[in-house]
């Protein structure tokens, strides 16, 4: 493919993020109840997701392997956001509201768009129950995790391919814990075993 030719697709593929981010967010500031839905969400979101992997250590049934898939849970949070933040340092995508292309309804960002931070932190926990065959579990942070994607586009601090990306590099720090903290090894035994 010819340079010209993957800039009109790299222009084609930015007018989409674009177009789909705007409709998202073109609701914004029409509906208060919407909107404080919405913000409520995107502020207390991915603490509740922490709230629901923390309460999994009391879990009454299959507590070893409940304890595991929370503290992969918690190892690939934590690494996703680590990743973000390298991802920061090489790409200063603008934020959509400085770009006019979102109705901002939250406090500005001081960083950089690209990726969302929510958006792999959130992914990042669901992909580790997901990986953990906890199918009930997995359903609900998933369900919890798509809310609070969709907020962070609809109160205008996110393209829809910031959360994309965010979403990615969740399931890639997941996929590397996964690797790297191995159900049943020695470390796993004595962490899953405190209190």
């Amino acid at each position: 493919m010819s340079y010209g030719g993957a800039l009109w697709i790299s222009q084609i593929g930015h007018k989409m993020d674009v177009l789909v981010t705007h409709w998202i967010n073109s609701a914004a500031g029409s509906y208060q109840a919407l909107d404080l839905i919405m913000i409520a969400i995107t502020r207390i979101g991915v603490p509740v997701i922490v709230f629901a992997v923390a309460i999994q250590w009391w879990s009454p049934a299959d507590r070893q392997h409940i304890r595991h898939a929370a503290v992969s849970a918690g190892l690939s949070f934590l690494l996703g956001l680590a990743i973000n933040q390298l991802i920061l340092l090489g790409v200063h995508r603008v934020r959509p509201y400085d770009a006019g292309a979102t109705h901002l309804l939250i406090a500005p960002s001081a960083d950089w768009s690209f990726p969302s931070d929510h958006a792999t932190a959130s992914f990042a926990v669901v992909f580790s129950f997901a990986m953990q065959r906890l199918p009930r579990r997995t359903l609900g942070l998933l369900a919890l995790a798509l809310l609070i994607c969709w907020s962070r586009i609809y109160v205008g601090t996110h393209y829809l391919t910031d959360v994309l990306g965010g979403a990615f590099t969740g399931v890639v720090a997941a996929l590397l814990v996964r690797m790297a903290y191995r159900e049943n090894s020695t470390l796993d035994r004595v962490v899953t075993r405190i209190l």
